[in-house]
């Protein structure tokens, strides 16, 4: 089988993976930890690329961004909406993590691992402007070097925005630069994500037969934990949005319109393969100006991830209480910082699952367990898509009431 056929069939494979991982878990007890050593391979791997991968696209990404101040009103409610939306789900995902803890029950000690990380100190600095200041790198290479995720990010903001105000050559050079270099980390990923399903396997055999059943239960309750959260971001804080701010629909109407959107957005799992369609439904059906359209629902499915920054932060909790760590009230706002700064910086980026690495980093949280998501994230893929493509559209409803005053 060839790495494309591999790519294409990725979730099938890992699928799988997982599910052979829980067999050979379940019937080989203590005895499957001989396959962990191959899913510890896989994570090294990806923590190779991880933090270039965030310092690249990230660039990238806000000189693209830039770009979109020409669009003036339009641009900046657009940006505005897809901000505020995205930290509001963000925090909603945090709180119900707190409150319902899908991660508590498995101790730190039976996973047998540590409670000084190895990224012990990049993440939580104690007091607010503590915390501000600890957000900008003295040095930059430091923190590359070291991996603090916040500064990183941070840092290639300042970068991208700059780049996004020179003017000529010297501004296209360092785009095609930037985004080829994240077209390099991609490819590498994607490389990786080639023997995704091995390491599934090696992971989930290991966890299973080290652990048990207990583990799946906690899968399970995450998944309905989560939908949960979407319905509420999807119904109460997109909808309530459109029913408040919108002059060209209503709540019933706009949702009646999404559904076969939405359904679309689930099965493909993409929100760039959705586009067309939510172009086409947007215009006719909800009524919204091709102008609107044609600008804010194209950057809604570049940077308008709420149900993945949703996720990070549910799942950045889940692994804390699941490794019995106690976070700080700064390790709450890395998570939700990161958590709204990554769903924005992961778009062209496969398998979105990896990017809670930045989030886990950011938070001081051992990373070890994370495959053990990647078996069941093709369904938190197809549910954050609709809840996303969705946002997009709610979006251009609402901005191009504004536009229309202006």
């Amino acid at each position: 089988m060839t790495a494309k056929m591999i790519i294409n069939k990725l979730g099938t494979l890992i699928l799988i993976a997982m599910v052979l991982g829980i067999v050979v878990g379940l019937v080989l007890g203590e005895t499957a930890q001989i396959f962990a050593p191959i899913g510890d391979l896989f994570m090294q791997l990806i923590k190779m690329v991880v933090v270039p991968m965030v310092l690249f696209s990230l660039i990238g990404g806000a000189a693209s961004l830039g770009n979109s101040s020409s669009a003036g009103k339009i641009g900046l409610l657009t940006f505005i909406y897809y901000t505020i939306t995205t930290v509001i789900a963000t925090a909603i995902g945090l709180v119900f993590s707190l409150i319902f803890k899908p991660g508590e029950g498995i101790s730190l000690a039976s996973l047998g691992v540590q409670a000084s990380s190895e990224y012990a100190d990049k993440g939580g600095i104690p007091g607010f402007w503590e915390t501000l200041i600890g957000f900008v790198p003295a040095n930059p290479f430091e923190a590359l070097v070291s991996g603090n995720i916040l500064q990183i990010i941070v840092f290639s903001l300042f970068i991208g925005f700059a780049i996004a105000n020179l003017t000529g050559e010297k501004k296209e050079f360092l785009l095609k630069f930037f985004n080829y270099m994240t077209e390099v980390t991609v490819k590498i990923m994607t490389a990786i994500m080639c023997i995704a399903p091995l390491g599934v396997f090696g992971l989930m055999a290991g966890s299973i037969g080290k652990f048990g059943s207990e583990i799946l239960v906690k899968l399970v309750y995450l998944v309905v934990l989560y939908i949960v959260v979407l319905a509420i971001v999807n119904y109460g804080i997109i909808g309530g949005s459109v029913a408040m701010f919108s002059k060209c629909t209503t709540f019933k109407q706009f949702f009646k319109s999404m559904y076969k959107v939405q359904l679309f957005a689930f099965t493909t799992a993409s929100s760039m393969a959705t586009l067309p369609l939510n172009m086409k439904t947007t215009i006719e059906e909800l009524h919204v100006s091709r102008e609107t359209t044609s600008f804010a629902l194209p950057l809604g499915a570049t940077i308008n991830m709420n149900g993945n920054a949703a996720y990070y932060a549910m799942a950045a909790i889940f692994f804390a209480q699941m490794f019995g760590v106690e976070l700080t009230f700064t390790q709450y706002i890395a998570i939700i910082f990161t958590s709204t700064v990554g769903a924005v910086g992961q778009a062209g980026v496969p398998g979105p699952t990896l990017l809670v690495v930045a989030v886990l980093m950011s938070a001081n949280i051992p990373i070890e367990a994370l495959p053990i998501l990647f078996g069941v994230d093709r369904i938190f893929d197809m549910l954050r898509t609709a809840v996303n493509i969705t946002g997009d559209a709610a979006c251009a409803t609402i901005v191009d009431r504004f536009r229309t005053k202006a």
